[in-house]
């Protein structure tokens, strides 16, 4: 049976547009397969481990086939901890709202901790970066509250969806599936995008697993 891990990026809880899309989401996807675990994953619940100085050491001594120790052996196991939380799912749903035309800081600081050689990546000196998160499925759900497709620069730029999908895909995760909610709250009336983009969430979801 297909497990699904809801990961979460947005501190806003149920003001968030993101979270709302999610909501709609996951409630279809029960409706539809209720005996399918789902385990939502808050990145703001404090239990994300920090990726600093003595990570950053372990790292490095993996790279070059030697044991962490002290201090970097702790950063270590708190970074395969979350990795294996992370990879027990088969079925990933992340809800993303754009901060300053990227991600908010959580979400990469979540996918800098996880994205360890041996877990996420597989690494050969000619051949390069090989993923490993072979057989799993993604839907992103991406908000953005001024920015737009076709709306100028003066609007913003995009580097919200390139960055996740690139990851994505680097780890070795090719089954993406997107939802997009981007009205122009400043200007705009965004209840039409709002429904469109919940009646998208749950069609995709009737057809995730």
């Amino acid at each position: 049976m297909n497990q699904v891990l809801h990961i979460s990026a947005s501190p806003r809880g149920p003001r968030s547009e993101s979270l709302a899309i999610a909501r709609t989401f996951l409630d279809t996807l029960r409706e539809v397969s209720p005996e399918t675990p789902v385990e939502e994953y808050d990145l703001w619940d404090g239990t994300l481990p920090a990726f600093g100085p003595d990570a950053a050491a372990a790292k490095m001594a993996v790279f070059a086939g030697e044991e962490p120790q002290g201090a970097a052996a702790d950063a270590w196991n708190a970074a395969i901890r979350t990795f294996r939380r992370f990879d027990a799912a088969d079925r990933y749903v992340f809800s993303v709202p754009m901060w300053n035309a990227g991600i908010p800081y959580v979400l990469k600081q979540f996918i800098d901790v996880v994205s360890q050689p041996g877990m996420v990546f597989g690494f050969d000196p000619e051949q390069g970066y090989r993923g490993l998160l072979r057989g799993k499925r993604a839907a992103v759900i991406y908000t953005s509250a001024v920015y737009g497709p076709g709306r100028g620069p003066a609007f913003g730029s995009d580097f919200q969806a390139p960055y996740v999908e690139d990851w994505l895909r680097w780890a070795g995760v090719d089954d993406i599936r997107t939802v997009h909610f981007r009205p122009n709250l400043a200007t705009a009336d965004a209840d039409a995008g709002r429904r469109l983009a919940h009646a998208q969430a749950r069609d995709l979801a009737k057809v995730f697993l």
